[in-house]
């Protein structure tokens, strides 16, 4: 045993590996580089393998990776014996190394085999980004699906509002429409009784005339029936502007009807009137109507007059954000020492013409800040929105999105930073189904 010993450790009985080679130089040295860089190389490999398994934590065969690990530590040990083997012929200490190699190089071999099916299984890389792409578009088909469910709530909601609005309204109103023309009448025939009586008698008693000049009866005639008249006036936009609501909501209209646009256009415009008015020296903003001669369009009245009411409550939003803090090369704004602003012409322009035999066109445009291309291409995703937390949604040009493609229609965005935007509404005059 301990002769054993003294061979595996020792070099006397054999001579060194170099005499085979006759001592050549250039033969000794193509060696000593060529089995020293396999080496290195071999020394490197685990390295990485042990960087891979320390990142990737969630990796299924860890294992398997140090087992390859140490076969080609291994392997690579035997190179350098080859190298020390030139000059010391511990040929005994380089078998016992290539013995280990090779029982670990059995053993990798023998448990790799059970996990081969297990790793043809995984899912390759073109599998996992088919599912990750049908993935996303589930994402997106359930977006779609949530944007339409709260539309839908948003809108039954409206219809329950305006029918309550004008179940309430509506009554007073008529009431109050209905009797303004009685007392108008009631008024003319006192106006006309105390007309006579001063006619016909023109020694009034002093109490009576000083009462007349106190009141300034004179007054009173001409100026009362101006207040009837603005309550008639006043009635009569209550009324139309119940009537706008219910034209805009439209939800008791289950199937689709040929309207014309232009109301649909006109009703959305009467309910937003108060948020056309502006606040300080900034001008009202102005609407623009160049309304073409279009036919009645067949579609779902209620849903493309709430098309109409994002664009315009966007268009709206981003004037009046033009008028806070836009220098548009459009709409100029100059403000020194508290003057009022100049050349600030807020505008809302709203076309419509006929495209061809079955298919017209909604320009809505206004001369605000506009948009860059990096947010007109993210206009219509749904929750995507450039306002303040709790100040929009993000929903309203998701849906308008879909309601247009239900109709079988197009809808884009045109925009260009500092000089406006422009919504381009493309529907078939004819629809098959939506």
């Amino acid at each position: 045993m301990h002769n054993l010993g003294q061979d595996f450790l020792t070099d006397s009985l054999f001579i060194p590996h170099g005499h085979c080679y006759l001592w050549k130089p250039s033969l000794v040295w193509l060696n000593i580089i060529s089995d020293s860089l396999i080496a290195l190389v071999y020394y490197s490999i685990p390295i990485a393998l042990v960087y891979f398994v320390h990142k990737r934590k969630d990796f299924p065969f860890k294992w398997i990776l140090l087992l390859f690990g140490a076969f080609i530590v291994s392997c690579g040990t035997t190179h350098l014996m080859d190298v020390w083997t030139l000059w010391h012929p511990t040929y005994w200490l380089s078998t016992f190394i290539k013995c280990i190699t090779a029982i670990i190089s059995l053993y990798t071999a023998i448990a790799l085999l059970p996990i081969i099916p297990q790793a043809i299984a995984l899912p390759s890389p073109a599998q996992l980004e088919a599912a990750n792409s049908q993935l996303k578009l589930t994402l997106k088909e359930l977006e779609n699906t949530q944007a339409q469910l709260i539309q839908t709530e948003k809108m039954s909601s409206l219809g329950q509002l305006v029918a309550g609005i004008a179940h309430e309204i509506n009554n007073p109103v008529s009431f109050i429409d209905g009797n303004v023309f009685i007392v108008n009448e009631y008024t003319k025939n006192l106006f006309n009784l105390i007309a006579l009586y001063q006619e016909g008698d023109r020694h009034l008693p002093l109490k009576i005339k000083a009462y007349i000049e106190e009141i300034d009866l004179d007054f009173i005639q001409e100026d009362l029936p101006k207040i009837l008249s603005s309550i008639k006036m006043g009635a009569n936009r209550i009324s139309k502007l119940v009537l706008s609501l219910r034209n805009f909501s439209r939800l008791d209209e289950a199937e689709k009807k040929e309207v014309d646009i232009h109301e649909g256009l006109d009703s959305t415009l009467l309910i937003l009137q108060n948020r056309l008015e502006t606040e300080g020296n900034y001008p009202d903003i102005q609407i623009i109507k160049q309304y073409g001669n279009l036919p009645k369009i067949e579609c779902y009245p209620g849903q493309l007059n709430q098309v109409f009411m994002n664009i315009l409550n966007n268009s709206i939003d981003t004037l009046k954000e033009s008028g806070i803090g836009c220098n548009l090369s459009v709409v100029k704004l100059k403000i020194t020492n508290n003057q009022e602003l100049i050349n600030y012409n807020p505008q809302i322009r709203i076309c419509t013409e006929v495209l061809d035999t079955n298919q017209v066109i909604i320009r809505i445009t206004d001369n605000g800040c506009g948009m860059t291309e990096e947010i007109t291409r993210k206009i219509f995703d749904p929750f995507f929105t450039t306002k303040p937390v709790g100040s929009g949604t993000g929903l309203g040009m998701s849906i308008s999105y879909q309601i247009i493609n239900k109709h079988g229609g197009q809808i884009k965005c045109i925009s260009v930073p500092l000089q406006g935007t422009e919504f381009i509404i493309q529907i078939p005059i004819q629809i098959k189904s939506i």
